[in-house]
């Protein structure tokens, strides 16, 4: 019908045509030109239109300050821009999530490269293929009343585990940098949302906690800290990294390309507009609390330079080195094993176009 209708224009309208046919047939020649038009207009938008491909990205925890450049990324259109249809899943600890990408559950994802690392030495197909945090945020908080002043001083005492968190599986690095044993102390895993009304009401005496979110807690409830990050304590380790599996990774290269391009753009743009990203993660996560987001993107500002690193979103091999050798010493990954088994950076955007530390 639409070829018989588009043959029908390409006819000319003659005066002889005109004086047959009478007005009638005018009018008929104008409806029906005007519906090949508005035809011709439906195609050319359905052709033209840029499918969005959709991409799955699960998180290494609930919604907040550590994922607001993600969120800013979805909120000012980036994603969008590189053809991208972004959702972003909330998750429950780095280990948890190493997991749903090694199991298969999940493709693309954000966790703790410590935990993410351990998996891939076991034969996990996966790697990750851009670095967030250069330094792990992880910390061991304490009660100033309880007098603990040191790692030293942990001996004797019962410390809080959150259950499925990055600080279980790097423990073993923070205790032999410091001369102790798991032995010397009492460990209780338990829900992540027990952590800090436990330590609160002093049913331990510690928690291996975080500066990016269990000490901001703590401090916004008026609790009064030492606290002792691991990465100032003999624990300078890469950290928090988007991986993918390598199937989806061999399948979808020219995705995780612009994902990754459009990620590192959104904590550019969280960097330089903390309040406005923060708005965008509410947008994404209502139930999110604004004044601790705002608190924790300011908390894990200083990791994305740290650990030698020249750009956002790249550690450097040095760095990949320098973990390996430190986890390595304490089995938590095997001796020998070559760094660049747990990481690739060719997806990563060339060097002129990321964003350089100062």
């Amino acid at each position: 019908m639409a070829d018989d209708a588009l043959a029908a224009c390409r006819r000319p309208v003659t005066t002889r045509t005109m004086n047959t046919s009478g007005r009638g047939l005018m009018k008929a020649w104008i409806k029906q030109s005007l519906a090949i038009t508005a035809l011709a207009a439906g195609l050319g938008f359905a052709v033209g239109a840029t499918a969005q491909t959709p991409v799955t990205f699960q998180l290494n925890w609930t919604a907040g300050g550590p994922n607001a450049g993600f969120a800013a990324a979805v909120g000012e259109g980036y994603y969008k821009a590189a053809g991208l249809d972004v959702t972003i899943v909330q998750g429950n600890g780095s280990g948890n999530t190493a997991q749903l990408v090694a199991s298969g559950r999940s493709e693309l994802a954000y966790a703790d490269a410590v935990a993410v690392a351990q998996l891939i030495a076991k034969g996990a197909p996966m790697k990750m293929v851009s670095t967030i945090y250069q330094s792990n945020p992880n910390a061991v908080n304490a009660l100033k009343k309880t007098g603990i002043k040191s790692i030293a001083d942990l001996k004797g005492k019962k410390i809080g585990v959150p259950a499925g968190g990055s600080q279980g599986p790097m423990l073993p690095l923070l205790l032999e940098a410091n001369g102790l044993k798991e032995s010397d102390m009492t460990l209780l895993n338990m829900p992540v949302a027990a952590m800090v009304p436990s330590l609160l009401q002093g049913q331990v005496d510690a928690i291996l906690g975080s500066t990016d979110s269990y000490q901001i807690q703590l401090e916004q409830q008026g609790a009064e800290l030492t606290n002792f990050p691991f990465a100032d304590h003999g624990v300078p380790t890469v950290a928090t990294s988007i991986f993918a599996s390598n199937e989806y990774a061999k399948k979808n290269p020219d995705v995780i390309k612009k994902f990754i391009a459009a990620s590192l753009k959104g904590w550019s743009f969280a960097l330089d507009n903390p309040a406005k990203a923060i708005e965008h993660t509410k947008a994404l996560f209502p139930d999110m609390n604004v004044k601790l987001a705002t608190a924790e993107l300011a908390a894990i500002t200083p990791l994305f330079c740290s650990g030698g690193a020249k750009f956002i979103g790249k550690a450097e091999d040095a760095h990949w080195a320098r973990t390996q050798k430190l986890l390595s010493e304490v089995k938590l990954l095997p001796a020998g094993q070559d760094p660049k088994s747990y990481y690739t950076n060719e997806f990563l955007p060339a060097d002129g176009e990321m964003r350089a530390c100062k």
